[in-house]
Protein backbone atom coordinates (compact mmCIF):
# COMPACT_ATOMS: atom_id res chain seq x y z
CA UNK A 1 0.00 0.00 0.00
CA UNK A 2 1.23 3.62 -1.08
CA UNK A 3 0.74 6.10 1.19
CA UNK A 4 -1.93 8.13 -0.21
CA UNK A 5 -1.82 12.01 -0.89
CA UNK A 6 -4.08 14.04 0.36
CA UNK A 7 -6.44 14.46 -2.62
CA UNK A 8 -6.48 10.26 -2.64
CA UNK A 9 -7.25 9.26 1.34
CA UNK A 10 -9.57 6.53 0.71
CA UNK A 11 -12.82 7.39 2.36
CA UNK A 12 -13.74 3.64 3.95
CA UNK A 13 -11.24 2.29 6.10
CA UNK A 14 -9.03 -0.15 4.32
CA UNK A 15 -8.18 -4.33 5.28
CA UNK A 16 -5.26 -5.72 5.33
CA UNK A 17 -4.87 -9.84 4.93
CA UNK A 18 -2.21 -11.17 6.81
CA UNK A 19 -0.85 -14.77 7.29
CA UNK A 20 0.29 -14.93 11.78
CA UNK A 21 1.62 -18.67 12.45
CA UNK A 22 -0.85 -20.36 9.88
CA UNK A 23 -3.79 -17.93 10.51
CA UNK A 24 -5.46 -16.46 8.40
CA UNK A 25 -6.52 -12.69 9.99
CA UNK A 26 -7.93 -9.70 8.46
CA UNK A 27 -7.03 -6.35 10.44
CA UNK A 28 -8.98 -3.07 9.66
CA UNK A 29 -7.14 -0.09 8.93
CA UNK A 30 -9.39 2.54 10.66
CA UNK A 31 -9.49 5.07 13.61
CA UNK A 32 -8.38 3.29 17.06
CA UNK A 33 -9.43 4.07 20.34
CA UNK A 34 -7.86 6.76 22.46
CA UNK A 35 -8.02 4.61 25.77
CA UNK A 36 -6.06 5.38 29.32
CA UNK A 37 -4.96 1.59 29.38
CA UNK A 38 -2.89 -0.24 27.14
CA UNK A 39 -3.09 -3.12 24.78
CA UNK A 40 -6.62 -2.72 22.73
CA UNK A 41 -5.89 -4.30 19.64
CA UNK A 42 -7.95 -4.49 16.13
CA UNK A 43 -8.59 -8.20 16.71
CA UNK A 44 -8.06 -11.14 19.10
CA UNK A 45 -5.87 -14.42 18.37
CA UNK A 46 -7.87 -17.59 18.07
CA UNK A 47 -7.71 -19.03 21.92
CA UNK A 48 -5.77 -22.01 20.61
CA UNK A 49 -3.08 -19.87 18.67
CA UNK A 50 0.68 -20.74 19.41
CA UNK A 51 1.10 -17.07 19.77
CA UNK A 52 -1.46 -18.00 23.81
CA UNK A 53 1.05 -20.46 24.32
CA UNK A 54 4.00 -19.33 26.50
CA UNK A 55 6.13 -21.24 24.67
CA UNK A 56 5.67 -19.82 21.61
CA UNK A 57 5.41 -16.56 22.89
CA UNK A 58 6.55 -13.68 20.11
CA UNK A 59 9.49 -11.93 20.82
CA UNK A 60 9.42 -8.14 21.87
CA UNK A 61 10.92 -5.34 20.27
CA UNK A 62 12.34 -2.21 21.30
CA UNK A 63 13.35 -0.43 18.35
CA UNK A 64 15.61 2.84 19.99
CA UNK A 65 16.25 5.63 17.68
CA UNK A 66 19.00 8.55 18.63
CA UNK A 67 18.25 11.83 17.11
CA UNK A 68 21.34 13.20 14.64
CA UNK A 69 23.69 11.09 16.20
CA UNK A 70 26.74 9.82 13.54
CA UNK A 71 27.77 6.74 12.32
CA UNK A 72 31.17 7.49 13.82
CA UNK A 73 29.96 8.47 17.26
CA UNK A 74 29.65 5.10 18.96
CA UNK A 75 32.99 3.12 20.48
CA UNK A 76 31.45 0.47 18.54
CA UNK A 77 32.20 2.74 15.05
CA UNK A 78 35.83 4.09 16.24
CA UNK A 79 34.75 6.59 18.87
CA UNK A 80 37.63 7.69 20.70
CA UNK A 81 36.06 10.44 22.85
CA UNK A 82 32.77 9.62 23.59
CA UNK A 83 32.31 6.97 26.16
CA UNK A 84 29.49 4.36 24.93
CA UNK A 85 29.50 1.56 26.65
CA UNK A 86 26.32 0.12 26.47
CA UNK A 87 25.43 0.25 22.78
CA UNK A 88 28.92 -1.29 22.17
CA UNK A 89 27.45 -4.13 24.66
CA UNK A 90 24.94 -4.42 22.19
CA UNK A 91 26.87 -4.66 19.04
CA UNK A 92 29.75 -7.40 20.91
CA UNK A 93 26.46 -9.43 22.05
CA UNK A 94 25.03 -9.04 18.74
CA UNK A 95 25.40 -7.88 15.40
CA UNK A 96 26.63 -4.67 13.17
CA UNK A 97 25.94 -3.32 10.55
CA UNK A 98 28.30 -1.16 8.01
CA UNK A 99 26.11 -0.24 5.33
CA UNK A 100 22.94 1.20 7.05
CA UNK A 101 20.84 3.54 5.58
CA UNK A 102 18.73 5.90 7.35
CA UNK A 103 15.00 7.16 5.60
CA UNK A 104 16.25 10.81 5.02
CA UNK A 105 19.09 13.28 6.21
CA UNK A 106 15.99 14.61 8.36
CA UNK A 107 13.94 14.19 11.05
CA UNK A 108 9.93 13.48 10.34
CA UNK A 109 10.55 11.96 6.94
CA UNK A 110 13.11 9.59 8.39
CA UNK A 111 10.40 8.46 11.10
CA UNK A 112 7.67 7.80 8.46
CA UNK A 113 9.76 5.90 6.49
CA UNK A 114 10.55 4.01 9.74
CA UNK A 115 6.72 3.31 10.41
CA UNK A 116 5.74 2.90 6.99
CA UNK A 117 8.23 0.85 4.69
CA UNK A 118 8.06 3.23 1.87
CA UNK A 119 11.40 5.46 0.59
CA UNK A 120 10.61 9.43 0.38
CA UNK A 121 10.15 8.70 -3.16
CA UNK A 122 6.95 7.45 -2.29
CA UNK A 123 6.27 8.37 1.65
CA UNK A 124 3.41 11.02 2.49
CA UNK A 125 6.44 12.86 4.50
CA UNK A 126 9.70 13.55 2.79
CA UNK A 127 10.80 16.86 4.40
CA UNK A 128 9.85 18.69 7.48
CA UNK A 129 6.70 20.99 7.32
CA UNK A 130 5.69 22.56 9.91
CA UNK A 131 2.10 23.46 11.20
CA UNK A 132 3.10 26.65 13.83
CA UNK A 133 5.61 28.77 14.96
CA UNK A 134 7.89 29.65 17.97
CA UNK A 135 5.79 31.21 19.93
CA UNK A 136 4.96 30.07 23.39
CA UNK A 137 1.64 29.08 22.59
CA UNK A 138 1.80 28.30 18.87
CA UNK A 139 -0.05 24.97 17.54
CA UNK A 140 2.30 22.19 18.12
CA UNK A 141 3.37 19.43 15.25
CA UNK A 142 4.61 18.70 11.88
CA UNK A 143 2.40 17.68 8.34
CA UNK A 144 0.27 14.73 10.13
CA UNK A 145 0.77 11.12 8.43
CA UNK A 146 -2.92 10.44 6.67
CA UNK A 147 -5.47 8.35 9.38
CA UNK A 148 -5.10 5.47 6.77
CA UNK A 149 -1.63 4.82 6.57
CA UNK A 150 -0.30 1.51 7.00
CA UNK A 151 2.34 1.27 9.72
CA UNK A 152 4.68 -1.33 11.85
CA UNK A 153 2.62 -0.14 14.74
CA UNK A 154 -0.56 -1.22 13.37
CA UNK A 155 0.14 -4.34 12.76
CA UNK A 156 1.80 -5.87 15.52
CA UNK A 157 -1.24 -3.70 17.28
CA UNK A 158 -3.61 -6.06 15.61
CA UNK A 159 -1.97 -9.24 16.70
CA UNK A 160 -1.79 -8.31 20.11
CA UNK A 161 1.46 -6.53 20.70
CA UNK A 162 1.39 -3.93 23.11
CA UNK A 163 2.70 -0.98 21.44
CA UNK A 164 4.28 2.08 22.75
CA UNK A 165 6.33 4.94 21.22
CA UNK A 166 8.53 7.18 23.86
CA UNK A 167 10.71 10.41 22.79
CA UNK A 168 10.21 12.34 19.78
CA UNK A 169 7.49 12.28 17.29
CA UNK A 170 6.85 14.85 14.70
CA UNK A 171 4.00 13.02 12.60
CA UNK A 172 1.13 15.05 13.88
CA UNK A 173 0.53 17.27 16.41
CA UNK A 174 -2.48 17.12 19.32
CA UNK A 175 -6.09 16.45 17.89
CA UNK A 176 -4.77 15.04 14.52
CA UNK A 177 -4.95 11.79 12.89
CA UNK A 178 -0.97 11.78 12.88
CA UNK A 179 -1.04 11.27 16.48
CA UNK A 180 0.32 8.20 17.66
CA UNK A 181 -2.81 6.93 19.39
CA UNK A 182 -4.33 6.92 15.96
CA UNK A 183 -1.38 5.29 14.18
CA UNK A 184 -1.33 2.06 16.16
CA UNK A 185 0.11 3.20 19.48
CA UNK A 186 -1.40 2.24 22.79
CA UNK A 187 0.77 4.43 24.71
CA UNK A 188 2.53 7.33 24.16
CA UNK A 189 5.21 10.35 25.76
CA UNK A 190 6.86 12.12 25.15
CA UNK A 191 7.11 15.27 22.56
CA UNK A 192 4.56 15.02 19.61
CA UNK A 193 6.18 18.42 18.81
CA UNK A 194 9.97 18.57 16.84
CA UNK A 195 10.19 22.51 17.55
CA UNK A 196 9.41 21.66 21.28
CA UNK A 197 11.88 19.16 21.09
CA UNK A 198 14.61 21.53 20.75
CA UNK A 199 14.34 22.30 24.37
CA UNK A 200 15.48 19.46 26.61
CA UNK A 201 13.42 21.16 30.08
CA UNK A 202 10.32 22.05 28.46
CA UNK A 203 7.23 23.14 30.38
CA UNK A 204 5.35 20.00 29.09
CA UNK A 205 5.11 16.98 27.52
CA UNK A 206 2.13 14.80 26.52
CA UNK A 207 1.29 11.37 27.74
CA UNK A 208 -1.23 9.60 24.79
CA UNK A 209 -3.62 12.63 24.67
CA UNK A 210 -2.80 14.57 28.14
CA UNK A 211 -0.54 17.13 28.29
CA UNK A 212 1.77 16.86 31.35
CA UNK A 213 2.79 20.03 33.03
CA UNK A 214 6.31 19.70 34.09
CA UNK A 215 6.39 21.67 37.35
CA UNK A 216 9.86 23.54 37.98
CA UNK A 217 10.37 24.18 34.38
CA UNK A 218 9.80 27.46 32.94
CA UNK A 219 9.49 28.66 29.33
CA UNK A 220 11.97 29.86 27.46
CA UNK A 221 13.19 30.40 23.74
CA UNK A 222 15.27 27.29 22.22
CA UNK A 223 17.33 29.91 20.42
CA UNK A 224 18.73 32.31 22.04
CA UNK A 225 22.65 34.19 21.57
CA UNK A 226 24.81 35.88 24.13
CA UNK A 227 27.31 39.06 22.56
CA UNK A 228 29.65 38.14 24.94
CA UNK A 229 30.66 35.39 27.60
CA UNK A 230 28.97 36.21 30.90
CA UNK A 231 31.25 37.42 33.77
CA UNK A 232 29.18 34.72 35.76
CA UNK A 233 28.59 31.36 35.00
CA UNK A 234 25.68 30.79 36.88
CA UNK A 235 23.67 32.87 34.13
CA UNK A 236 23.84 29.62 32.63
CA UNK A 237 21.56 28.07 34.67
CA UNK A 238 18.92 30.11 32.96
CA UNK A 239 18.68 27.53 30.28
CA UNK A 240 17.54 24.62 32.04
CA UNK A 241 14.84 23.92 34.46
CA UNK A 242 14.06 21.20 37.13
CA UNK A 243 12.90 18.39 35.21
CA UNK A 244 14.91 17.30 32.09
CA UNK A 245 13.06 15.53 29.69
CA UNK A 246 15.23 12.22 28.24
CA UNK A 247 15.36 11.69 31.97
CA UNK A 248 11.16 11.26 32.19
CA UNK A 249 11.30 9.51 29.13
CA UNK A 250 13.60 6.64 30.28
CA UNK A 251 11.55 6.38 33.41
CA UNK A 252 8.63 6.09 31.04
CA UNK A 253 10.07 3.47 29.29
CA UNK A 254 10.90 1.10 31.81
CA UNK A 255 7.68 1.19 33.50
CA UNK A 256 6.19 0.26 30.20
CA UNK A 257 8.31 -2.65 29.99
CA UNK A 258 7.41 -3.73 33.40
CA UNK A 259 4.17 -3.06 32.51
CA UNK A 260 3.96 -5.40 30.07
CA UNK A 261 6.63 -8.21 30.75
CA UNK A 262 4.08 -11.28 30.53
CA UNK A 263 3.26 -10.16 27.07
CA UNK A 264 4.83 -9.17 23.56
CA UNK A 265 5.23 -5.61 22.95
CA UNK A 266 6.81 -3.41 21.04
CA UNK A 267 8.74 -0.17 22.63
CA UNK A 268 9.89 2.29 19.68
CA UNK A 269 12.14 4.66 21.92
CA UNK A 270 12.62 7.75 19.85
CA UNK A 271 15.26 9.54 22.35
CA UNK A 272 15.65 13.25 21.40
CA UNK A 273 19.14 12.96 22.05
CA UNK A 274 21.80 14.82 20.93
CA UNK A 275 19.54 16.97 18.90
CA UNK A 276 20.75 20.65 19.90
CA UNK A 277 20.36 22.57 21.98
CA UNK A 278 23.16 21.22 23.95
CA UNK A 279 21.71 20.31 27.54
CA UNK A 280 22.19 18.48 29.79
CA UNK A 281 22.45 17.64 33.92
CA UNK A 282 25.93 18.70 35.23
CA UNK A 283 26.77 15.39 36.61
CA UNK A 284 27.07 14.04 33.47
CA UNK A 285 28.95 17.36 31.69
CA UNK A 286 31.65 16.69 34.56
CA UNK A 287 33.55 14.04 33.43
CA UNK A 288 33.96 15.53 29.92
CA UNK A 289 35.00 18.79 31.21
CA UNK A 290 37.50 18.01 33.08
CA UNK A 291 39.43 16.85 29.58
CA UNK A 292 39.40 20.24 28.49
CA UNK A 293 38.37 19.83 24.91
CA UNK A 294 36.49 23.45 25.71
CA UNK A 295 38.90 26.62 25.26
CA UNK A 296 35.86 28.88 24.84
CA UNK A 297 31.86 29.06 25.83
CA UNK A 298 29.50 28.76 23.18
CA UNK A 299 27.67 31.85 23.21
CA UNK A 300 24.84 30.50 20.18
CA UNK A 301 26.76 31.86 17.02
CA UNK A 302 25.10 28.79 15.19
CA UNK A 303 22.00 28.47 16.60
CA UNK A 304 20.21 27.21 19.70
CA UNK A 305 21.46 27.57 23.26
CA UNK A 306 24.86 28.87 24.81
CA UNK A 307 26.63 26.81 26.71
CA UNK A 308 30.42 26.81 29.12
CA UNK A 309 31.49 23.76 27.79
CA UNK A 310 29.94 22.75 24.57
CA UNK A 311 32.07 19.37 23.58
CA UNK A 312 31.82 18.19 26.88
CA UNK A 313 27.93 19.01 26.85
CA UNK A 314 27.53 16.89 23.59
CA UNK A 315 29.20 14.02 24.56
CA UNK A 316 27.82 14.17 28.18
CA UNK A 317 24.50 13.79 26.75
CA UNK A 318 25.89 10.65 24.12
CA UNK A 319 26.84 9.37 27.20
CA UNK A 320 23.79 9.74 29.54
CA UNK A 321 21.37 8.27 26.91
CA UNK A 322 23.61 5.47 26.94
CA UNK A 323 23.67 5.22 30.76
CA UNK A 324 19.75 4.91 29.87
CA UNK A 325 20.22 2.49 26.80
CA UNK A 326 22.15 0.56 29.73
CA UNK A 327 19.03 0.40 32.43
CA UNK A 328 16.99 -1.33 29.66
CA UNK A 329 18.92 -3.63 29.15
CA UNK A 330 19.88 -4.39 32.91
CA UNK A 331 15.81 -4.28 33.10
CA UNK A 332 15.44 -6.88 30.32
CA UNK A 333 17.86 -9.71 32.36
CA UNK A 334 16.44 -8.74 35.48
CA UNK A 335 12.59 -9.51 34.56
CA UNK A 336 14.31 -12.76 32.70
CA UNK A 337 13.07 -10.82 28.77
CA UNK A 338 16.44 -10.93 27.30
CA UNK A 339 16.59 -13.60 25.32
CA UNK A 340 13.00 -13.05 23.65
CA UNK A 341 13.72 -9.25 22.97
CA UNK A 342 15.65 -8.04 20.01
CA UNK A 343 17.00 -4.68 20.83
CA UNK A 344 17.88 -2.81 18.32
CA UNK A 345 19.99 0.64 18.01
CA UNK A 346 20.32 3.13 15.38
CA UNK A 347 20.24 7.08 14.66
CA UNK A 348 17.60 9.09 11.84
CA UNK A 349 20.32 11.01 10.28
CA UNK A 350 23.58 12.03 10.10
CA UNK A 351 25.43 14.56 12.59
CA UNK A 352 24.73 17.99 12.81
CA UNK A 353 26.35 21.27 11.43
CA UNK A 354 24.66 24.00 14.23
CA UNK A 355 24.04 24.11 17.91
CA UNK A 356 27.59 24.37 19.07
CA UNK A 357 27.68 20.70 17.98
CA UNK A 358 31.51 19.63 16.37
CA UNK A 359 31.32 17.43 14.32
CA UNK A 360 34.82 17.36 12.98
CA UNK A 361 36.18 17.45 16.78
CA UNK A 362 34.49 14.19 17.64
CA UNK A 363 35.28 12.86 13.54
CA UNK A 364 31.34 11.87 14.13
CA UNK A 365 30.59 11.00 10.40
CA UNK A 366 33.78 9.00 10.23
CA UNK A 367 35.21 9.60 6.74
CA UNK A 368 31.96 10.36 5.04
CA UNK A 369 31.26 13.40 3.27
CA UNK A 370 28.26 15.70 4.62
CA UNK A 371 26.41 16.22 7.88
CA UNK A 372 22.51 16.26 8.38
CA UNK A 373 20.81 17.55 5.46
CA UNK A 374 22.80 16.23 3.26
CA UNK A 375 22.42 13.17 0.72
CA UNK A 376 25.79 12.27 0.95
CA UNK A 377 27.11 9.49 2.63
CA UNK A 378 27.45 11.67 5.98
CA UNK A 379 23.73 12.71 6.03
CA UNK A 380 22.23 9.54 5.30
CA UNK A 381 24.75 6.58 6.38
CA UNK A 382 24.09 5.65 10.32
CA UNK A 383 24.88 2.99 12.82
CA UNK A 384 22.88 -0.44 13.29
CA UNK A 385 23.49 -2.58 16.32
CA UNK A 386 21.16 -5.03 17.48
CA UNK A 387 21.10 -8.27 20.03
CA UNK A 388 18.96 -11.25 20.26
CA UNK A 389 20.59 -13.44 22.15
CA UNK A 390 19.93 -17.14 20.79
CA UNK A 391 18.84 -16.01 17.18
CA UNK A 392 21.51 -13.30 16.20
CA UNK A 393 25.43 -14.84 17.31
CA UNK A 394 27.06 -12.51 18.74
CA UNK A 395 29.99 -10.10 17.58
CA UNK A 396 28.87 -10.31 14.12
CA UNK A 397 29.80 -7.79 11.14
CA UNK A 398 27.55 -7.54 8.18
CA UNK A 399 28.21 -5.50 5.30
CA UNK A 400 24.44 -5.88 4.05
CA UNK A 401 22.71 -2.63 2.21
CA UNK A 402 19.76 -1.87 3.86
CA UNK A 403 17.89 1.01 5.02
CA UNK A 404 15.28 1.97 7.20
CA UNK A 405 12.14 1.22 4.44
CA UNK A 406 13.63 -2.29 5.61
CA UNK A 407 12.47 -2.68 9.13
CA UNK A 408 8.90 -3.26 8.69
CA UNK A 409 9.48 -6.55 6.55
CA UNK A 410 12.31 -7.67 8.83
CA UNK A 411 9.98 -7.26 11.83
CA UNK A 412 6.85 -8.77 10.24
CA UNK A 413 9.07 -11.78 8.92
CA UNK A 414 10.83 -12.08 12.44
CA UNK A 415 7.20 -12.97 14.17
CA UNK A 416 5.68 -14.86 11.25
CA UNK A 417 3.82 -12.10 9.33
CA UNK A 418 3.05 -12.56 5.94
CA UNK A 419 1.82 -9.73 4.76
CA UNK A 420 0.55 -7.94 0.89
CA UNK A 421 1.38 -4.37 1.79
CA UNK A 422 2.93 -2.77 -1.52
CA UNK A 423 5.86 -1.13 0.69
CA UNK A 424 9.75 -0.28 -0.68
CA UNK A 425 11.71 -2.42 1.79
CA UNK A 426 13.14 -5.75 1.96
CA UNK A 427 13.93 -8.06 5.28
CA UNK A 428 17.10 -8.32 6.23
CA UNK A 429 16.71 -10.88 9.02
CA UNK A 430 18.77 -13.58 7.33
CA UNK A 431 21.62 -11.14 7.70
CA UNK A 432 20.47 -9.82 11.13
CA UNK A 433 20.51 -13.72 12.00
CA UNK A 434 23.61 -14.78 10.38
CA UNK A 435 21.83 -16.37 7.01
CA UNK A 436 23.66 -14.13 4.65
CA UNK A 437 23.56 -16.37 1.90
CA UNK A 438 20.17 -16.32 1.98
CA UNK A 439 19.59 -12.67 2.07
CA UNK A 440 17.64 -11.03 -0.69
CA UNK A 441 19.69 -7.95 -2.08
CA UNK A 442 18.04 -4.45 -3.07
CA UNK A 443 18.43 -3.23 -6.90
CA UNK A 444 18.88 0.09 -5.59
CA UNK A 445 18.03 2.62 -2.76
CA UNK A 446 16.59 5.79 -3.28
CA UNK A 447 16.42 9.32 -1.76
CA UNK A 448 14.97 12.64 -2.61
CA UNK A 449 14.99 15.72 -0.36
CA UNK A 450 14.52 19.36 -1.03
CA UNK A 451 15.08 18.91 -4.77
CA UNK A 452 18.29 16.68 -4.57
CA UNK A 453 18.30 13.07 -5.30
CA UNK A 454 20.72 10.16 -4.27
CA UNK A 455 20.77 6.29 -5.45
CA UNK A 456 22.93 3.50 -4.07
CA UNK A 457 22.84 0.50 -6.43
CA UNK A 458 25.70 -1.95 -5.40
CA UNK A 459 28.97 0.07 -5.73
CA UNK A 460 27.87 3.29 -7.24
CA UNK A 461 26.37 5.96 -5.50
CA UNK A 462 24.62 9.14 -7.75
CA UNK A 463 23.75 12.38 -5.94
CA UNK A 464 22.20 14.90 -8.48
CA UNK A 465 22.45 18.58 -6.49
CA UNK A 466 19.32 20.40 -6.71
CA UNK A 467 20.59 23.09 -9.04
CA UNK A 468 23.50 20.96 -10.60
CA UNK A 469 23.64 20.48 -14.28
CA UNK A 470 24.70 17.24 -13.97
CA UNK A 471 24.93 14.13 -11.96
CA UNK A 472 27.02 13.26 -9.68
CA UNK A 473 28.89 9.32 -9.53
CA UNK A 474 31.51 7.96 -6.97
CA UNK A 475 32.39 4.48 -6.35
CA UNK A 476 32.18 3.94 -2.81
CA UNK A 477 34.52 0.54 -3.16
CA UNK A 478 37.43 3.01 -4.02
CA UNK A 479 35.74 6.54 -3.03
CA UNK A 480 33.89 6.55 0.54
CA UNK A 481 34.53 9.52 0.90
CA UNK A 482 32.54 10.86 -2.37
CA UNK A 483 35.81 13.58 -3.52
CA UNK A 484 36.15 11.77 -7.36
CA UNK A 485 33.16 12.53 -9.38
CA UNK A 486 33.54 9.55 -12.53
CA UNK A 487 30.65 10.86 -13.94
CA UNK A 488 31.83 11.47 -17.34
CA UNK A 489 33.72 8.05 -16.90
CA UNK A 490 30.71 5.91 -17.12
CA UNK A 491 27.94 7.70 -18.98
CA UNK A 492 25.75 3.94 -18.73
CA UNK A 493 25.59 3.78 -14.98
CA UNK A 494 24.61 7.44 -15.34
CA UNK A 495 21.50 6.78 -18.00
CA UNK A 496 20.50 4.24 -15.46
CA UNK A 497 20.76 6.52 -12.56
CA UNK A 498 18.67 8.95 -13.76
CA UNK A 499 16.06 6.31 -15.01
CA UNK A 500 15.78 5.34 -11.22
CA UNK A 501 15.42 8.96 -10.23
CA UNK A 502 12.37 9.62 -12.48
CA UNK A 503 11.14 6.42 -12.45
CA UNK A 504 11.76 5.54 -8.79
CA UNK A 505 9.38 7.80 -7.39
CA UNK A 506 5.86 9.36 -7.53
CA UNK A 507 4.67 13.22 -7.49
CA UNK A 508 4.42 14.21 -3.89
CA UNK A 509 1.60 17.43 -3.25
CA UNK A 510 3.32 18.77 -0.41
CA UNK A 511 6.93 18.02 -1.00
CA UNK A 512 7.38 18.81 -4.51
CA UNK A 513 10.62 17.91 -6.41
CA UNK A 514 10.76 21.45 -8.39
CA UNK A 515 13.25 20.02 -10.49
CA UNK A 516 12.09 20.59 -13.82
CA UNK A 517 13.68 17.68 -16.10
CA UNK A 518 11.69 15.55 -18.84
CA UNK A 519 9.49 13.34 -16.92
CA UNK A 520 8.94 15.16 -13.76
CA UNK A 521 5.52 15.50 -13.33
CA UNK A 522 6.08 18.01 -10.08
CA UNK A 523 6.10 21.62 -10.21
Amino acid sequence: MRCYGQSEIPKTPQSVTITYHGYMLNITLQRSLLVATPLVGFLSLPTDSPAADDHHKPPNIIYILADDLGYAELGCYGQTKIKTPNIDRIAAEGIRFTQHYSGSPVCAPSRCILLTGLHTGHAYIRDNKEMGGWQRDAREGQLHIPEETLTISKLLQGIGYATSVIGKWGLGGPDTVGHPNQQGFDHFFGYLCQRVAHNYYPTHLWRNNDKVMLEGNEWFSAHQRLEEPPSDPAQYDQYSGSQYAPDLMIEEALQFVRAHEDEPFFLYYATPVPHAAIQVPDDSVEPYAELGWDKEPYLGQKGYLPHPCVRAGYAAMVSRMDRDIGRLLSLLDELELADNTIVMFTSDNGPTFNGGTDSTFFESAGSFRGLKCSLYEGGIRVPLVARWPGHIPAGKVTHHLSAFWDVMPTLCEMIDIESTPDIDGISFLPALTGRGEDQPQHEYLYWEYRGHQAVRKGKWKAVWRKNAESIELYDLTTDIGEQHNVAAEHDGVVQSMMKIMTEGRTPSEHFPLKRKREGDKDS
